[in-house]
């Protein structure tokens, strides 16, 4: 089996925030920090180029299997990738897309929020996002 290529603790979260040459991105990130933060308990962690709080790991029935982070993003240049995979869940959907309505400003991929700046979206629905992502995920995947 091949090796995860993306792993925790491959950098300081602070120093890496502190590049981003945009101002706004510098902050809005450290927001998301704060947030991500609160919401999950955990303390942020570098995995690559992406910030993730807490960790778990999974296991599919192919037999493939890795580590992830319960919730996450990265601030890429065009926009914020935000990773909610909990809330892809088929018992999340409904939840979500009512979420996702009222949000603001995005788009969506299969587990992945795009958002230019954190101005364009409602925090609260962020929040509640996140905190489904995380809670979803701790209880598909409990520490062993």
């Amino acid at each position: 089996m091949a090796e995860q290529k993306t792993k925790p603790g491959s950098g300081d979260v602070d120093e890496y925030l502190a590049q981003l040459d945009d101002p706004q991105k510098r902050d809005d990130a450290h927001a998301l920090v704060e947030l991500m933060s609160a919401v999950s308990g955990e303390p942020p962690v570098l995995w690559g180029t992406m910030v993730g709080f807490g960790r778990y790991h999974y296991k599919y029935a192919t037999g493939h299997e890795g580590d992830s982070f319960l919730v996450g993003f990265a601030p890429r240049k065009a926009e914020f990738s935000i990773y909610l995979m909990g809330t892809y869940f088929p018992e999340e959907q409904a939840r979500r897309e009512a979420l996702l309505a009222r949000l603001g400003k995005h788009r969506m991929g299969k587990a992945c929020l795009y958002v230019k700046r954190l101005s364009d979206i409602d925090l609260d629905i962020l929040r509640e996002l996140a905190a489904i992502s995380v809670a979803r995920l701790r209880a598909t995947y409990p520490e062993t």
